[in-house]
C-alpha cells in the first residue's frame, strides 16, 4: 500500500509516539510505502523525530501548518498537504491531531483518495472551554468526520464521547488501542537501585510517580494536595513529576505552601527512551488529568508491574480497574486519592498483585506491531470495499 500520514507535530508525546510507530511499522513490517506529513515541532515538550527513531519514515514539512488557528496559515497548510497528497498519490490517508485532522481529510476527501481514516487521540472539545470554542470544535470534528471512511479511536471512552456528541455514528468507529514498545517497560526494574539512587530516593522510600506535561488539565495540583495529606501519614512517601512545562515554577511554590520540598524531585524534560527506567524506579503510578483519551502512562506503568491510581476519565477505565490493577477514583477528589496512596504505600504485597494483573492483562494489547496489524487490517477492509 502506499499511505500517507498527517499530524499537526511531532512533539514528544502519545499521539506522536503513535504515528510513528505506524509508519515505522508499515515500512519495515508490511513493506509498505509511507509518507509523514506534519508541520514543525513547536512547543516546550522536545521534538520526538530528533530521538534517534523515523529514519525509515519519508517526512514531508508543512512549516504553516501548526495547531493555533490560523486562517492564512491554515489555507496555505491545506493547498500544501493537498499538493503533496496529489504527488504521492496514496491508496490511504491517515489523520491525527485536530487541525492535521482537519486539514488532511479535507485535501483527501477533495482529491477522492480511496481510503480515509482518522484516529481520536482525543477529542479536541472538552467541558473546560467555553461553550463557544466547544462547539466551534465540535462542530469542526463533525464536519471532518463526515469526509473520511473510518475513525479510530485509542480507548472506547473516545468513540462513547464522540457519539454522545453526534460527531459521527457508531458504526464508523474502530477501537484500536494504542502501541508502544513493550520491552523496554518488561525490563523497567533492571536499573531500579541505580535510577532510585540518582533520583534521591532510599530504600525504605515508596515513590508515587506522575508522567506528564506541567500544564493546565493534568492535575499535578490535585496530587501535591493530596500528597500533603498523605505524607502525614506516611512519611516516607515520595514523590516523582516526570515532564516540564509551563506550570513548573507555580508548583514549585504550591510544593514549597505545602512543605512538600522533601518529598518531591522533578526530572524535568527527558527523552521517550529514558521513560522505562523512571517508571522502574517508582512505585505506583498516578494519572490525574482531567481530559486525555487513554494516556500511554498507565499501560507503560502496569506492564511494568506498577498499580495505577487514576482519575475516571475518558480510557482510564478500560486499564485501571479498581481493585485489580489499581484504583479509579472521582475526578478532581483530593481526599480518596490520598486514602489510596496511602493504602498502596503501606501494603506491598497488595503493590505487587495489582502491578501483576496489570502486566499480565496488558502486554500483549499493547505491543506496537499488534496496533498496527489492527490498523492495517481497517486498510485493507476500506480498500477492499472501496
Amino acid at each position: 500500500m502506499r499511505i500517507a500520514h498527517v499530524i499537526t507535530r511531532m512533539i514528544i508525546g502519545g499521539a506522536q509516539e503513535n504515528t510513528l510507530f505506524t509508519c515505522e511499522d508499515l515500512v519495515r513490517e508490511h513493506g509498505d510505502e509511507v509518507l509523514l506529513i506534519t508541520g514543525p515541532a513547536l512547543g516546550p515538550e522536545g521534538n520526538l523525530l530528533t530521538q534517534g527513531r523515523g529514519d525509515d519514515v519519508p517526512i514531508t514539512y508543512v512549516p504553516s501548518l501548526r495547531r493555533a488557528i490560523h486562517p492564512w496559515r491554515d489555507l496555505q497548510s491545506y493547498y500544501r498537504i493537498k499538493r503533496v497528497l496529489r504527488e504521492f498519490k496514496p491508496d490511504v490517508v491517515h489523520t491525527h491531531s485536530a487541525k492535521g485532522g482537519m486539514l488532511g481529510r479535507l485535501a483527501a476527501h477533495a482529491l477522492k483518495i480511496p481510503a480515509i481514516v482518522h484516529t481520536v487521540h482525543g477529542a479536541p472539545f472538552h467541558p473546560y472551554q467555553g461553550r463557544a470554542p466547544r462547539e466551534l470544535f465540535r462542530q469542526c470534528e463533525k464536519y471532518a468526520a463526515h469526509r473520511c471512511h473510518r475513525l479510530i479511536s485509542v480507548a472506547d471512552a473516545m468513540t462513547d464521547l464522540m457519539v454522545n456528541a453526534s460527531v459521527a455514528p457508531r458504526e464508523m468507529f474502530t477501537t484500536v488501542y494504542s502501541g508502544m514498545d513493550v520491552e523496554p517497560f518488561l525490563r523497567a526494574n533492571e536499573d531500579r537501585e541505580r535510577v532510585r539512587a540518582e533520583l534521591g530516593f532510599t530504600s525504605e522510600h515508596v515513590v508515587i510517580g506522575k508522567i506528564a506535561r506541567l500544564f493546565h488539565l493534568k492535575g499535578h495540583e490535585y496530587v501535591v494536595a493530596a500528597a500533603a495529606r498523605a505524607v502525614k501519614a506516611c512519611p516516607n512517601l515520595r514523590f516523582l513529576f516526570v515532564g516540564d512545562g509551563v506550570l513548573r515554577e507555580w508548583l514549585d511554590e504550591f510544593i514549597e505552601d505545602a512543605g512538600l520540598e522533601e518529598h518531591v524531585v522533578f526530572t524535568g524534560l527527558v527523552p521517550p527512551s529514558q521513560i522505562p527506567e523512571l517508571v522502574g524506579a517508582m512505585d505506583v503510578l498516578v494519572h490525574a488529568s482531567l481530559r486525555e483519551g487513554l494516556a500511554r502512562a498507565l499501560p507503560q506503568s502496569l506492564i511494568a508491574g506498577k498499580p495505577a491510581i487514576s482519575y475516571d476519565i475518558d480510557g482510564a477505565r478500560e486499564v485501571v480497574i479498581s481493585g485489580e490493577t489499581g484504583f479509579l477514583l472521582e475526578p478532581k477528589s483530593i481526599e480518596p486519592l490520598s486514602e489510596a496512596m496511602v493504602q498502596l504505600a503501606s501494603d506491598s504485597q497488595l503493590r505487587m498483585r495489582l502491578g501483576e494483573e496489570g502486566q499480565k492483562r496488558f502486554t500483549e494489547q499493547f505491543r506496537h506491531q499488534h496496533m498496527t496489524a489492527e490498523i492495517r487490517r481497517v486498510y485493507e477492509h476500506l480498500l477492499e470495499n472501496d
